[in-house]
């Protein structure tokens, strides 16, 4: 399920992380985004501190570290500018007792968000136009880029609870992939807060993929956040598992 990995550890688009915030929210963590977009002449930077996996199939095991950011900046009022980067990254295989380790580098992107005003106090959309660059080191790149069309549709069920759905349709060296990622996010006390969310993905000649994801956000201050979330697999003879821990600031 490597490219459920990849799309939780890339950030390339991820869910709300300040669902009760008025005007920004931060896309980590999660795999889905939100529909607010970053006030112009802002700068957002939401880094992980690492995104970590694990995965072991038979008698291998891989575990892998890797430091992936994203910065996002206003261009409009509604629209925002991403770019993204897997960061450096390292990997350690076990295999019948014997181990190999590796590190390098991982992909880039870039990407549009805009948000659409739907009139309604609590409906809101944003859609994402992305390009994932393959510029990293064999080990730690998709090997092609990756083109994808994202939506998030959010609702404010009430102070407390929202719910969402993004949806990803993606287009790799001629192969179509889709992503489904409902989502509950919920305030917990204080600055605490917290999400859930399943993942659904279906690509071109591929069995389907499933996945769970939960995490916890801590508000330092309007502008600075904390996050921790963990992540399992649900398919397949293979397990596999990832976690994450992050920071993001408002500039």
């Amino acid at each position: 399920m490597t490219t459920l990995k990849t799309l939780a550890c890339i950030a390339l688009a991820t869910s709300s992380a300040q669902i009760f915030a008025a005007e920004f929210e931060f896309d980590r963590p999660g795999t889905g985004f939100g529909t607010s977009t970053t006030p112009v002449g802002r700068l957002a930077w939401e880094q992980s501190l690492p995104t970590a996996s694990y995965v072991k199939s038979g008698n291998e095991t891989t575990t892998t570290l890797n430091a992936d950011m994203l910065l996002r900046t206003g261009l409009t009022d509604s629209l925002e500018l991403q770019l993204g980067w897997d960061g450096p990254a390292w990997s350690k295989t076990k295999t019948a007792g014997v181990s190999s380790e590796q590190d390098g580098l991982g992909d880039v992107s870039i990407g549009l968000k805009k948000a659409i005003d739907l009139q309604d106090d609590k409906l809101s959309l944003a859609v994402l136009a992305q390009a994932v660059i393959a510029t990293g080191n064999s080990e730690f790149s998709n090997r092609n880029d990756i083109y994808t069309l994202g939506s998030t549709v959010a609702y404010q069920y009430n102070d407390d609870v929202d719910t969402s759905i993004s949806m990803f349709y993606e287009w790799q060296d001629s192969h179509w992939a889709i992503t489904a990622v409902p989502t509950l996010q919920y305030k917990i006390a204080g600055d605490w807060s917290g999400f859930s969310e399943l993942v659904y993905r279906k690509a071109e000649s591929q069995d389907n993929e499933y996945g769970l994801g939960t995490g916890v956000m801590y508000a330092l201050n309007e502008r600075t956040q904390l996050d921790a979330s963990v992540g399992v697999d649900l398919e397949g003879s293979a397990r596999s598992y990832n976690a994450g821990l992050g920071v993001s600031f408002l500039f």
